[in-house]
């Protein structure tokens, strides 16, 4: 088993409902965005349009961010998901220094919300208590979810269904039958992390 995820760039429209939804479902505070959309016009006018591409932890193959954590706080699972140990991790930050996809936050103050001198909203202050203050964080595909048979909240609040995530081990998930019959890209391929987020152009 090796989740990924594949993402089809001709089906996004930029609306960051993948973006909302992980910050709903994980409870991540100001400034802390561990799924994002990154926008860019391409072409020239008339025929000038927009180009999406979603971003979040790539769940490398190779991950850098394993390899130079110290205590092992930042370890893959067996089913590649890249996670973080927040009762190990002791905040060095060398992680976030050795990804080369910049998709990793220190989490520095979890009774700061939304709402300012109005103090946290209910569903913060549930929400935040998970967070360890002066430890890193990213995205982790949701395992939480995954372990229950669900998918990631990104790709089950994408209204245009351009995230698909899955098994890429199995040829007859949706994943692997797509990267199979189309072209795929990885985001900075000659780094040799080898990501498991694809991208159809």
């Amino acid at each position: 088993m090796r989740y990924g995820m594949v993402i089809d760039q001709g089906r996004c429209v930029g609306c960051d409902a993948c973006s909302i939804a992980c910050k709903q479902a994980n409870a991540t505070g100001p400034g802390v965005m561990w799924s994002r959309v990154l926008k860019e016009e391409v072409g020239k006018y008339p025929a000038a349009k927009q180009r999406f591409t979603p971003v979040l932890c790539n769940q490398c193959e190779n991950p850098a961010c394993v390899n130079v954590c110290p205590v092992g706080a930042t370890y893959k699972r067996e089913d590649g998901i890249v996670a973080v140990d927040s009762e190990r991790c002791i905040g060095c930050r060398y992680c976030v220094a050795a990804c080369p996809y910049q998709v990793r936050s220190v989490m520095l103050d979890n009774t700061v919300g939304y709402y300012g001198e109005h103090g946290l909203a209910p569903n913060e202050a549930i929400g935040y208590a998970k967070h360890v203050p002066g430890t890193v964080e990213k995205c982790t595909f949701c395992h939480e979810r995954v372990d229950a048979g669900k998918d990631p909240a990104c790709v089950q609040a994408c209204p245009a269904r351009a995230r698909i995530f899955g098994d890429l081990d199995d040829p007859k998930s949706t994943v692997a039958k797509l990267l199979a019959q189309r072209a795929a890209s990885v985001l900075k391929p000659e780094l040799g992390t080898d990501p498991q987020v694809y991208y159809l152009g």
